[in-house]
């Protein structure tokens, strides 16, 4: 499967963006997308994932109540609304899919886009 990520860019804090994940190939096999992050000098962060059949959906702890994962099946897409944005939430996010029903560790996932910039500033 191939992942195109796009919607990221410079927000002010407070500010909101939605991040697009649209995938392609065989997407059928694949149950699991999620969203990851990484800022300079650190590791990758699991921040979101949704399942494509039911909709289950996980969240770091970190943006729980701020951001909200969705998916529209019918366009093979993900989305990520980010609202109430910090400058923490600063990073280069990536979407990835996974032949698994849950998953938040880099190694969960087999299939990855492009990473899109967020930047927020203070």
């Amino acid at each position: 499967v191939q992942l195109q990520a796009s919607g990221g860019g410079l927000v002010q804090a407070g500010g909101s963006l939605r991040l697009s994940c649209e995938a392609s190939g065989r997407t059928s096999s694949y149950n699991l997308m999620g969203w990851f992050r990484q800022a300079p000098g650190k590791e990758r962060e699991f921040v979101a994932a949704i399942t494509w059949s039911g909709g289950s959906t996980y969240y770091v702890d970190s943006v729980k109540g701020r951001f909200t994962i969705s998916r529209d099946n019918a366009k093979n897409t993900v989305y990520l609304q980010m609202n109430s944005l910090k400058p923490e939430d600063t990073a280069v996010y990536y979407c990835a899919s996974s032949r698994w029903y849950s998953g938040t560790y880099p190694r969960d996932f087999s299939s990855w886009g492009q990473g899109t910039q967020v930047t927020v500033s203070s």
